[in-house]
C-alpha cells in the first residue's frame, strides 16, 4: 500500500516550479505540464499529486515527510530559493528545531498554503 497526498494549488505553474526547483521533486510523467489539472510528482520514494481543481481538494493541507538528514535538506532548500519567513510565531518555518516529541523538524509552506513538515528522529 502507498499513500499519495493530493495538494490543491492555485497556480499550477507556480506550484510545479516550487516543488521541482526548490524541493527536488520531478514530474512523474514527461508529458505533464502546467496546463494540466492534475500533475504527479516524485522524489525518491515520495510521491504527491498537485491539483488545480477546487473540488478535488482544499488548500492548507499538512503533509509529514520523514527524512534522514533534516539540517542538510533545509540548507539545500534554502540554497535553491526557499524563503525563510522570519516569523517568531512559527520558528519551525525558520529552521530545524528539536521538538519535545523526539523529532527534529522544519516546515515549508508552499505558495498555495499547504505545509510540508520535514522531520527525523533525534
Amino acid at each position: 500500500m502507498k499513500t499519495i497526498p493530493i495538494l490543491y494549488c492555485r497556480n499550477m505553474k507556480e506550484a510545479i516550479d516550487f516543488y521541482t526547483l526548490v524541493l527536488d521533486f520531478q514530474l512523474k510523467y514527461q508529458q505533464a505540464s502546467a496546463n494540466d489539472w492534475v500533475v504527479d510528482l516524485v522524489n525518491a520514494g515520495a510521491e504527491l499529486m498537485l491539483t488545480c481543481l477546487a473540488d478535488d481538494q482544499k488548500a492548507g493541507i499538512n503533509v509529514y515527510v520523514r527524512v534522514n538528514e533534516v539540517d542538510y535538506l533545509f540548507q539545500k532548500y534554502v540554497s535553491r530559493g526557499l524563503v525563510i519567513p522570519n516569523n517568531p510565531d512559527s520558528p519551525v518555518h525558520n529552521g530545524p528545531l528539536n521538538q519535545s516529541w523526539g523529532m527534529r523538524e522544519f516546515y515549508v509552506t508552499d505558495p498555495s498554503g499547504n505545509t510540508l513538515r520535514f522531520g527525523c528522529e533525534m
